[in-house]
Parts: C-alpha cells; sequence; structure tokens
C-alpha cells in the first residue's frame, strides 16, 4: 500500500517528536551518570511505577486532563494567529464560577453537572472577553493583555474566597453538592482504585475531536484557520477577520474554563487558590509539542502527564529537578526538530 503524500508528512512530523524524546531521555541520563546515579535503575523505576501499574496509568490520566484542554485552548488560539497566554486566568475564573454552581444550585445529578460543566466553560469565556475586544477593536496585543488578566483573576478570586465564600477555617469554597460530582474511573471502570482520576478525562478527549472538526471539517474553522495564515488575505475573501478573532478567542477561553473541572467536580469539589498549579502556562508546551493539532495535543498532554507523576516515582532515586529538567528537553527539542521535519516536509512533499 502506498502512503499518501500527507501520510508521510504525519510520519516525519511523528519521528521528530520520537527523536525530541529520545534525546530528552538521552541527555537526562547524562545528568543522572553526573550526580553518580544508574540511568537504567531510574528509567526501570520510572516505567514499573508509571506505565506498568493500574495506578500509574491513572495518575497519568489525571495529570493529563487539565493539560490536554490548555493545550487545546492555546493551540485553537494558534490557528488564528492569535497567543493566548491567559488560559491559567480563564482556568481560575472558570473554576471559581463552576465551584459556585456546585454548591449553590440544586438539581439532579443529570442536570447539575452538565450545567457546573457549562458554568465552567463560561467562566473562561468571560475572562476571555476583554483581551478579545482590546485586540479585535484596539490592537492591543493580547500577549499583554492576557497576563495582565491572569493577575486580575488570581487576585479577584483569591480575596472573594477569603472574604464572602470560604468554608470556615479553611481556604477553599464551600464543598459542592453531590449531585455535582464527576464520577472517578475508579467507579466506573472498575480499576486505578484511590487515583483521582475522573470521567473528565473523557470529556478532554472529546474536546480533541470537536476541535479537530471545528477546525477542520465545517466553514468556520476554515475562516479561523484562514484569518490566522494571513489575515489581510482572509479580508480580501471576505472573510469578516474581526468577528472569527472574537470568536477564536471565545472559544479558547471556554476550553481553558473547561479544564478546571477536574479538579473542581472530579477530584476536590472544591476551588482553591493555587489549584490549577501552572497548568494554563504548561498548555503553551503541550500545544508547541503536539503542533497545534488536537490528536498531538491528546499524545503530548499524556506525556508531560506521565513525566509528572514520574517526580513522585524517582523521587527517591534522583533529584525531582531532573525530571523538570526533562520536561525542558523535551519542549527545547521539539523546537529544534520541529523546523528541520518542516522543512523535510516542504522539500519532499511540498507541503507544511
Amino acid at each position: 500500500m502506498t502512503l499518501s503524500n500527507k501520510a508521510k508528512a504525519v510520519l516525519v512530523h511523528l519521528g521528530g517528536s520520537i527523536a525530541a524524546i529520545l534525546l530528552a531521555f538521552a541527555v537526562s541520563a547524562v545528568l543522572m551518570l553526573m550526580v553518580r546515579v544508574s540511568p537504567l535503575l531510574v528509567y526501570g523505576k520510572l516505567f514499573e511505577g508509571v506505565f506498568l501499574n493500574p495506578y500509574g496509568l491513572a495518575q497519568i490520566f489525571f495529570k493529563a486532563t487539565p493539560l490536554m484542554l490548555a493545550g487545546l485552548s492555546v493551540a485553537f488560539a494558534f490557528h488564528a494567529g492569535l497567543f493566548n497566554i491567559g488560559a491559567e486566568g480563564q482556568m481560575i475564573v472558570g473554576g471559581f464560577l463552576c465551584a459556585l454552581a456546585a454548591y449553590y444550585v440544586h438539581l439532579p445529578w443529570i442536570l447539575h453537572v452538565p450545567l457546573c460543566i457549562l458554568v465552567a466553560m463560561l467562566g473562561g469565556v468571560l475572562w476571555a472577553v476583554i483581551p478579545a475586544y482590546l485586540k479585535a477593536y484596539r490592537g492591543a496585543h493580547e500577549v499583554i493583555t492576557t497576563i495582565m488578566m491572569n493577575f486580575i483573576a488570581a487576585a479577584l478570586t483569591g480575596y472573594f474566597v477569603a472574604e464572602k465564600f470560604h468554608e470556615p477555617e479553611t481556604v477553599h469554597t464551600f464543598t459542592a453538592q453531590a449531585t455535582s460530582f464527576i464520577p472517578r474511573l475508579s467507579v466506573m471502570l472498575g480499576f486505578c482504585k484511590g487515583s483521582p482520576a475522573n470521567m473528565s478525562f473523557i470529556l478532554a478527549l472529546l474536546a480533541c475531536g470537536a476541535v479537530y472538526w471545528l477546525l477542520w471539517k465545517i466553514p468556520l474553522g476554515y475562516e479561523i484557520r484562514a484569518f490566522g495564515l494571513n489575515s489581510d488575505a482572509a479580508a480580501t475573501a471576505g472573510i469578516n477577520v474581526r468577528t472569527r478573532l472574537i470568536y477564536a478567542f471565545l472559544i479558547s477561553g471556554a476550553l481553558a474554563g473547561l479544564a478546571s473541572v477536574n479538579f473542581v467536580l472530579g477530584y476536590k469539589h472544591y476551588y482553591e487558590e493555587g489549584f490549577s498549579s501552572g497548568v494554563g502556562f504548561m498548555g503553551i508546551a503541550v500545544a508547541l509539542v503536539g503542533q497545534n493539532n488536537p490528536v498531538g495535543v491528546a499524545v503530548a498532554a499524556l506525556l508531560f502527564g506521565a513525566l509528572s507523576h514520574a517526580t513522585l516515582v524517582i523521587n527517591g532515586y534522583v533529584p525531582k529537578d531532573i525530571v523538570e529538567v526533562m520536561q525542558a528537553l523535551v519542549i527545547i527539542f521539539v523546537i529544534v526538530l520541529n523546523g528541520v521535519t518542516r522543512k523535510i516536509v516542504a522539500e519532499r512533499f511540498g507541503d507544511r
């Protein structure tokens, strides 16, 4: 069977990503040798603790879920030519409002959960409206405005939790109604007991499919991508670039807000300051490694989820900083090799 040029291009990009991961592991092995630790021992413990037992796999799913959605948020904005640094703030506001809806609203489970998920997404949209407006109507650069919105989100929610909505003797919001809980995978699938992994992981996978459909299967996605590639040409073709920019920003914000439900509805069942743990910023790395493709984003999120859990697994053998260095090396090598693979694809297949 002869592969199409598109399939060959995908394989070249995939090969580049695999090579980047292998190089990161190789350089990390050198660092381990420098601190007099056997890389074979460490990697053996890593694979045993992360990939070869149900709990480890469930932890990968749990940690990958918000990364996947944050990565989708950043990737979607990238396709519109936007650099959304505000996924962190959008996730914070979405999580806070979701927690309030989970506590104050009283509905049956089948209605309460979808409502809380919708509120989380609307929270992300709300926090994307201002930078979207400033970009579309005032030309303000989205990097600056979204960074500032992150600080405002953290400060505002911190104030409201501390002054208005915290449970006594705690620093988090009121515990949600049980009707808002998203079931854990251990309950639904009967394995990985003890892990906080929940059905939000399935929701994240569905979001990947929805983003792929939106970007590549309907006219709106085509218009957003056309605007992202060349706004002047898109405008000449009759596309309302200002409207498409706002749509892209708001959809990106909705995806970031959705990332909060893993923690608020599926794990702790309340909002607390710092719950996002930099996930919004890590979404940038996930989108980069996944090359802004929903499938690539899903795989990259699982990779970073595995490396995050690996920090705990091998903590007794090497400093956790080495795992963080490994994550950074993956990103650096992907950047370098991505340029190489793009050049190969352009020269051999005439398509980037």
